[in-house]
């Protein structure tokens, strides 16, 4: 009945174990204790019919004793399959996450975040629920349903077997519906990731929606895709609506038939009316484990495309890996050498032709060219973010394919255009990925960036709470953090991936100025836009279409007069002015 998918949360369920066969033991108790219940409900009969009070009280008092019994067993089932499920289950989402963590950026880029975020939350949250009432309700359902039929059978095994007749139509109403349920619950739940990818996209671009008035547009985008969510959802609580009356309706005609052909046997006297008593009984007493057994037989099927999803995730495997020979770079000289380096996202067209040049330690080298031409590719792969799909490149002379990503890159600094800031304290961000810190070094990292001043007449200082990705900011106070990030690294190596582009004349002055604290004595790789920004840098790299076509210092390329730095230059010193 299970699906692989099922079968590979194996793994995470052993190390567990001790704690399912303590539960298992209670289970065992609790199940075992239930046809007791049937055979106490047929002894009244003879107490009740003959009005002895003594006989009525010691059924009773037997009664007490077996539901105590059965309480304590309970507890220990419930609480202890409990534990070990959640536990189970929370192993799962630590090692998806730690596996997503391993995953190649071109990964994240062709994935939305709405979607992996659902994936572990709801679809996580989901299959704990299910993993927990497997154990919980439906594994004692089933033992249960086991042994009052084995006990139905020792009193009448003509009854039980008219009873069972009605089984395998059940099963057969059971199995259609809950593969009818798995289709449908996959689909919405595709269509709640949808979802969620949408929200976290219009959120992320609040601004440009309210810039472009375009509220109304996004408003009947979201209410289209809610409504397809809608209509998957309702065909599966459809189904079920369905599955239960015709399910009630067999289980009730196979009572029907119990009761007629019961009375016939007592009154050919095959059967006493305490037996038939205890009979009945322990036929009602099937009816709520059945019905569970059923609830969860559909929550079971909805919820495989919830693992169906997860362990596909698990199932995608990093193209860079690290090498199970990979050494441990030691504190770096800030030596860069790109050897014939070509690469491409796609087979078949090439970002870059057989790049070759060397950044010596200390050096400050620009990369300019026109968009797409391979600049921010190309320092992608010093802290291997990207491999190179032919030629090498290599930091003082070993190739960062034979390094450990840590050793390699905790010793590269990188500042972007974008500034990522996380939930947290201004601290922690400029202190991030240390677990303790000092603030006084925090502090000093920030004088550096230019940034101690606006952090200080923040309303907690160093402290205040930082919004989501740090909104509550402006673009040149994030980038200064960033900085002060970079600092804090104190990285050999340090990668400028156009990190003032984006800024105002006067938040650039100030970060511009900070970077160049920032890049004394490094090893720098610049990314540029803003070409002013670059005019003192050692060696200008000029790149188009995938080939370096021009090099030398800003003097040098200036002198060029139909070059296409001089022509990138003045374009925008025009644009400028």
């Amino acid at each position: 009945m299970l699906k692989s998918s099922y079968r590979k949360l194996t793994p995470y369920l052993l190390p567990h174990r001790w704690i399912f066969l303590s539960a298992i033991v209670c289970m065992v108790g609790f199940v075992g204790s239930t046809p007791f219940l049937a055979q106490l409900a047929g002894s009244l009969t003879e107490p009740v019919s003959k009005g002895n009070l003594g006989g009525l009280s010691q059924v009773f008092i037997a009664a007490a004793i077996v539901f105590i019994i059965r309480g304590v067993f309970q507890f220990g089932q419930d609480s202890l399959m409990a534990k070990a499920s959640l536990q189970a289950v929370t192993d799962l989402r630590i090692d998806l996450f730690a596996h997503l963590q391993s995953l190649d950026l071109c990964y994240f880029d062709e994935k939305k975040s709405g979607d992996l975020a659902y994936k572990l939350t709801q679809d996580v949250d989901r299959l704990t629920d299910v993993v927990r009432k497997f154990f919980n309700q439906f594994v004692p359902s089933v033992l249960t349903v086991i042994a009052l039929l084995a006990y139905l059978l020792y009193l009448n095994w003509v009854l039980t077997c008219l009873t069972l007749l009605v089984a395998p139509l059940i099963t057969l109403a059971l199995g259609w519906f809950g593969s009818k349920l798995q289709n449908f619950s996959r689909q919405g739940q595709d269509l709640s990731s949808d979802l969620a990818g949408l929200l976290t996209e219009i959120f992320a671009g609040i601004r440009v929606i309210r810039g472009f008035a375009s509220e109304d547009y996004e408003i009947r985008r979201f209410k289209r895709l809610s409504e397809e969510n809608q209509v998957a959802r309702f065909q599966a609580e459809y189904i079920k609506a369905i599955q239960y009356p015709v399910v009630g309706i067999l289980q009730v005609s196979g009572i029907l038939a119990v009761v007629g052909f019961g009375t016939y046997q007592i009154g050919q006297g095959h059967l006493t009316g305490g037996q038939f008593l205890s009979f009945l009984t322990g036929i009602a007493l099937l009816m709520d484990p059945i019905s569970l057994t059923t609830s969860n037989f559909n929550e079971l099927k909805q919820a495989e495309s919830s693992a169906d999803r997860l362990f596909e995730l698990l199932d995608v495997k990093p193209v860079l890996v690290e090498r199970s020979n990979a050494i441990t770079l030691p504190a770096l000289e800030g030596k860069v050498d790109f050897e014939n380096v070509f690469f491409g996202y796609k087979a078949g067209q090439p970002v870059l032709k057989g790049v070759s040049f060397t950044v010596h330690p200390g050096e400050v080298v620009a990369l300019v060219g026109p968009s797409g031409s391979g600049k921010s590719s190309l320092v992608g792969m010093v802290p291997r973010f990207y491999d190179p799909q032919a030629g090498k490149v290599l930091v003082d002379g070993n190739d960062v394919r034979d390094v450990t990503f840590e050793s390699l890159r905790r010793q590269i600094g990188i500042v972007p255009q974008e500034t990522i800031l996380f939930s947290g304290t201004v601290a922690e961000n400029i202190a991030y990925g240390h677990d303790s810190f000092d603030m006084k070094e925090v502090e000093q990292a920030a004088r550096i960036a230019n940034a101690h001043d606006f952090i200080l007449a923040l309303p907690r200082g160093y402290q205040t709470m930082l919004g989501e990705r740090g909104t509550n900011l402006s673009g040149g106070q994030r980038q200064r953090i960033a900085i002060a990030r970079a600092v804090l690294l104190d990285p050999r190596i340090l990668i400028l991936d156009e990190a003032t582009s984006a800024l105002d004349t006067e938040s650039e002055a100030l970060v511009q100025e900070a970077l160049n604290r920032l890049m004394n004595g490094r090893t720098v790789l610049v990314v540029a836009h803003r070409l002013s920004t670059i005019r003192q840098a050692d060696r200008i790299l000029v790149i188009e279409r995938g080939h370096i076509i021009e090099a030398g210092n800003h003097q040098d390329l200036m002198a060029i007069r139909s070059g296409l730095y001089r022509q990138l230059y003045e374009r925008q010193m025009q644009s400028v002015g």
